[in-house]
């Protein structure tokens, strides 16, 4: 008997600190409510979180929500957040957007689910939260609910989500060094915050949270693989701070390749709001997060593009599907015409970019805005496709970690791409 009351006390204690209480609905604000000057501020902040991408479905209207997006748990769906008071967060006040947004608890005091970042969120200051909700209440009212998440039971439990936070979320806070200087800090606190880069380029453990003894260190999501941003980064030139603008700031670098994936969406969609100071800033942030040189010396170049072995199987192949853009040829290579010895999708120690993009190509301003490659999965058989990745690769580097089984990953991601609407 003690032990069955001893379990209902400890039920009650964890009920108690899972609970949430509803914040009071509000009038929907008039547009008029909100300075055009907050609104634009919004605006750029909303493109600096991508929130568009996450939280519009392909093809609808922005906002509405919709999206599906997959986990390792089941799929999670964007949520409407346009201000339609049935459907969206208009009947939501400021105070409720805040909470949202810093402590992942819906108005109705439902807890979110980890997919909406509100772990990066948290450190949003509050004049920036502010413009947030001045942006998102003027916006375009769109009625419509979205799809049910399939969570199973009892993951779809939302009150559980509480268990999560007490392991791990910290509350947010300031990320600011003191010892830095207001570049580096305003970079930081991009990233850390409405930026969440760490949600894509951490990898996660069991329960889904991000790895803190890994954090930057590349994981692979949506089928597509987030290199680390760390000194971890395989590449054999580093990413300084000029590449690093270059690729955030217009989607492709000499050095490096180009945006793919949903990667394109934050350069083209987001990042592209902010302005060339904020973008500076997350290239200093992340240069120094991985010990890059101010510059690389030409000498360098050079000797990362040698070596190529002229009779390997994949020769042949290589040059009837890729030489003719990508000339693999000393000199100064160019961000249109990307030399792949040098490519982050090539010399990464994940083998998905490489091959999804070979498979499926580039659109038209996924990437670079002038750049454009077709997809081969109708032209090469995927013998000829591991061929060439294994040449560009080099032999040794192709049997190392990661690049072991290209037969079985292309096999997936063909039949994965075959399967997308």
């Amino acid at each position: 008997m003690r032990i069955l009351l001893v379990l209902v006390l400890l039920l009650l204690a964890a009920l108690f600190y899972a609970w949430e209480s509803p914040i009071d609905p509000v009038t929907p604000p008039e547009a008029d409510a909100f300075s055009a000057a907050a609104v634009a501020r919004g605006e750029a902040l909303a493109g600096a979180g991508n929130c568009a991408t996450c939280h519009t479905v392909s093809g609808g209207a922005p906002y509405a929500g919709g999206r599906p997006m997959a986990t390792g748990f089941g799929t999670v769906h964007a949520t409407n957040i346009t201000p339609h008071p049935e459907d969206g967060i208009g009947r939501w006040s400021e105070e409720a957007f805040v909470r949202a947004m810093r402590e992942g608890v819906r108005r109705d005091g439902a807890h979110l689910f980890p997919a909406f970042p509100y772990t990066h969120f948290a450190h949003t200051s509050d004049d920036d939260l502010a413009a947030l909700y001045a942006y998102f209440m003027t916006r375009q009212p769109v009625a419509g609910g979205v799809p049910d998440n399939t969570l199973p039971f009892p993951l779809n439990v939302r009150l559980l989500q509480a268990g999560w936070k007490l392991l791990y979320f910290d509350g947010g806070g300031d990320v600011s060094d003191p010892g830095r200087d207001d570049v580096w800090n305003r970079g930081a606190y991009l990233a850390e915050g409405l930026g969440h880069c760490g949600a894509c380029h951490t990898p996660r453990n069991a329960l889904g949270a991000e790895r803190g003894d890994a954090a930057y260190a590349g994981a692979v999501i949506d089928d597509w693989y987030a290199p680390a941003l760390t000194s971890a980064n395989g590449a054999p030139l580093p990413w300084t701070r000029d590449e690093l603008f270059a690729y955030l700031r217009q989607g492709a670098t000499d050095l490096h390749g180009v945006a793919a994936g949903s990667m394109s969406a934050v350069v083209h969609d987001g990042l592209a709001r902010l302005p060339d100071s904020d973008i500076e800033a997350l290239a200093v942030y992340f240069a120094d997060l991985a010990g890059a040189p101010e510059r690389i010396e030409p000498a360098a170049v050079r000797d990362a593009m040698a070596g190529l072995d002229a009779d390997h199987t994949g020769r042949a192949l290589y040059a009837y599907a890729c030489e003719s853009c990508h000339y693999n040829a000393p000199g100064a290579p160019r961000a249109l015409r990307p030399e792949l010895t040098l490519n982050s999708a090539v010399t990464g120690p994940d083998p998905t970019n490489f091959l999804r993009l070979t498979l499926a190509g580039l659109g038209v301003g996924e990437g670079h805005p002038a750049a454009f490659m077709h997809g081969y999965a109708g032209a090469l058989t995927d013998a000829d496709i591991v061929a060439i990745a294994r040449y560009l690769r080099g032999p040794a580097a192709a049997e190392a970690a990661g690049w072991r089984d290209l037969d079985a990953r292309l096999a997936e991601l063909r039949t994965a791409l075959e399967a997308r609407p």
